[in-house]
Order: C-alpha cells, then sequence, then structure tokens
C-alpha cells in the first residue's frame, strides 16, 4: 500500500468518495461507441466520414449532458468538503441498477442530492382546495418534471433505512436553469428545488447537530458502493 493509500491516522474521513458523474460518462461513451459501430457497419469504407458528419443521437446526448451536470455540481461539493462536511458521489443502490447522484453528511444531517441538467424555469403548481386534494407539481418551463421529486423521495427512504437515527433532506438541484433573479428556490413535498450556489449556502449554514461526520460517512460509503 502506498503511502497515498494508506489510511489517515488523524482521525480524518478516509472512505472512498467516488467520482461525480462517472457511471452516467461510462454510459455515454459505450453508446457512443455503439452508435459508431453501427454507422461504420451500415457505411463500409465510409464510416469514417459518416461518423464524422453525423450529429450524435438525443438519447446519447443525453447522457453526456447528465454526466456534465454531475461533475460540475460534485466540483462544487468538494470544494465545500471539510472536517465539518463531508460528500459522497456516484454511489450504486444495492439491489438496483440506479444510483445516488450525491450524498452530502452535515453535523445537522444526510442530504440526498441528485443534480439535473434542465433548461427552462423550475416552479412550483399546487392544485386542489377545500373540496379536493391539494397536488404540487413540479415544472420545468411547461414540462411536468413532479417524477423527479418521486425519485429523490424514493432515495431519501433508501438511505434513511440504513441510517434511521440521522435527519435526512432531499434537494434537486438543477445546472443552468432559468432560476429568477431574486428568489426562485422551494420546497415540494420534503424535497428542496435549487440550484448549485444556493445549495451550496444552505450546506455551509447545517453547523449545528449531533451528526458525526466521520462515521456517517464512512458507514454510507460501506452500505452504497462507487456506481
Amino acid at each position: 500500500m502506498s503511502p497515498a493509500q494508506e489510511p489517515p491516522q488523524d482521525g480524518s474521513i478516509s472512505a472512498e468518495s467516488g467520482v461525480a458523474g462517472s457511471s452516467a460518462r461510462r454510459e455515454y461513451e459505450r453508446r457512443k461507441a455503439k452508435d459508431e459501430e453501427k454507422l461504420r457497419e451500415k457505411w463500409g469504407r465510409f464510416g469514417g466520414l459518416a461518423v464524422a458528419l453525423s450529429e450524435e443521437r438525443q438519447p446519447t446526448k443525453s447522457w453526456d449532458r447528465g454526466a456534465i451536470g454531475e461533475e460540475r455540481l460534485g466540483a462544487r461539493l468538494n470544494a465545500l468538503a471539510a472536517d465539518g462536511l463531508a460528500v459522497l458521489h456516484d454511489r450504486r443502490i444495492p439491489g438496483s441498477k440506479a444510483n445516488i447522484d450525491h450524498i452530502a453528511i452535515t453535523p445537522a444531517g444526510i442530504w440526498v442530492i441528485d443534480a439535473k441538467r434542465y433548461k427552462g424555469r423550475p416552479e412550483l403548481k399546487i392544485g386542489g382546495g377545500i373540496l379536493r386534494p391539494r397536488v404540487e407539481k413540479l415544472l420545468i418551463g411547461r414540462r411536468d418534471c413532479t417524477k423527479l421529486v418521486d425519485g429523490v423521495i424514493k432515495q431519501v427512504d433508501i438511505v434513511r433505512d440504513h441510517v434511521a437515527d440521522v435527519p435526512i433532506t432531499g434537494a434537486l438541484c438543477f445546472i443552468e436553469a432559468d432560476w429568477p433573479l431574486i428568489g426562485g428556490a422551494f420546497a415540494t413535498r420534503g424535497v428542496h428545488v435549487l440550484w448549485p450556489k444556493r445549495l451550496a449556502k444552505v450546506l455551509t449554514e447545517q453547523t449545528t447537530g449531533e451528526v458525526d461526520v466521520v462515521r456517517t460517512h464512512e458507514s454510507i460509503a460501506s452500505r452504497f458502493k462507487s456506481a
């Protein structure tokens, strides 16, 4: 074991934090290679030219966009990491092909963070009333993206099953969205919807609490492996 691999002796965080966006980046490269292979097979000796002139398919490109979003948010979270705050990136959900983009551990609790690189303005639409059940929908522009909130809630529940005695909060962090100059952040069904700078501010304010950041970080890292 090299000195860089040796576990620290000062009680600092030693668990592997992972690489933000790594699984999305691998999936993008896999899909890109498969698309290019199909073009080469179709066009024979003109395959190289076909690859050079063809635009990427949208389903393939979306994985690249997602990876970039996770990478950018991961870099910001890494810049916050210190003795009072720890982060994990791209964690595999046991028994599933899905993953959790980012997990932040603060003295006040755990944040389960899903990064999205969407265009449009995130808004909360509330329906129902006295005679009808209250319904909250997340809109991005005109698109109903409420399923994103459902996904974060599911991830929060999965992490809570592992650390039931620690407060856990979910967050949807939109990179490059059309946020207003004043306000904009909101919460729906317990999930915070915000942007990277706002998220960083919220996390750095989570300084009061009884969570053992080092032990919790290592416990979650051992349960939720790097994807």
